[in-house]
């Protein structure tokens, strides 16, 4: 409302806005103790054992796949698809704005109320993903894993592939970052028990929306990559497959509403630039 519209403006109110996201997320954390009272842990493994015929499908995935102490090529593949996450949403409204500039407002506004939504989510039903799970003893060992090999502390340490759950992200995050790990998983961390829903996936299926409506070949590589680290989430055990079926809905939801709120989104604009002119008058 200071300032009149400009670009400089537009990334100016997307950086607040992700910076009040951000608090949002970490609050429930500053008191973790009365957070992990009050984490729901069953449910996602209950509808994730539905969903893969007994057994979680992060569990089957790297049962068939994964290799005990290792991450192999397409392992590292999904997990910088993972890490790369944290700036592909912002990329894809960056996108937007060079390539359709009248489409911004539409495009940031889809895509960070996903964003605050899952963070309300987050107060109101806290959930702990399945490494967390895993190393809290909530979920049965594979065959032939003795259960003394479970530590029951959210980090892992070299055993971390006898867990039933390995946190593939952190056995090759220390390798590949070595000293500089800790810092960047507490930057990038901040509230372990957010996982319900996914809006790694979400926001990710938003932007491939998002990045189609302007360009046909960008919103594929959008897809390719939705598709992607939909994948990774559940087979790095970051996600159960029911957190990211959450961020797809969430996600849809959102895209699909926006049209019926923009009359009101346009009022509530107008308001608002009225106040400012008003500002500057006096």
């Amino acid at each position: 409302m200071a300032l009149p519209r400009s670009r400089l403006r537009d990334v100016a109110v997307c950086g607040l806005q992700m910076w009040a996201y951000l608090a949002a997320y970490r609050m429930p954390n500053d008191d973790p103790e009365q957070l992990r009272r009050r984490v729901h842990v069953d449910y996602p493994i209950q509808i994730d054992r539905v969903l893969g015929g007994g057994r979680i499908p992060t569990q089957r995935l790297q049962q068939l796949f994964a290799r005990d102490g290792e991450i192999n090529g397409f392992e590292r593949i999904l997990i910088w698809s993972h890490w790369t996450w944290f700036a592909v949403p912002h990329l894809a409204v960056a996108y937007v704005a060079l390539r359709r500039p009248s489409k911004l407002a539409a495009a940031a506004g889809r895509m960070y109320t996903v964003f605050d939504l899952g963070a309300m989510v987050y107060w109101v039903l806290p959930t702990a993903p399945p490494w967390w799970a895993a190393a809290q003893g909530h979920i049965e060992e594979l065959p032939g894993q003795p259960p003394d090999h479970i530590k029951l502390h959210p980090r892992y340490d070299d055993r971390a592939g006898h867990l039933p759950v390995r946190r593939m992200m952190l056995e090759y995050g220390e390798r590949f970052w070595g000293n500089h790990w800790n810092d960047l998983y507490d930057v990038l961390g901040g509230n372990p028990l957010a996982a319900m829903p996914s809006l790694h996936f979400a926001t990710t299926l938003m932007a491939a929306r998002l990045l189609s409506e302007v360009d046909p070949v960008a919103g594929a590589v959008g897809w390719i990559y939705t598709a992607t680290l939909g994948l990774a989430l559940v087979y790095l055990g970051e996600h159960y497959a029911a957190d990211v079926i959450a961020g797809g809905v969430l996600a849809e939801a959102v895209h699909r509403g926006a049209r019926p709120m923009s009359p009101a989104a346009r009022q509530v604009a107008r308001a608002l630039d009225s106040i400012r002119r008003l500002a500057e008058d006096r």
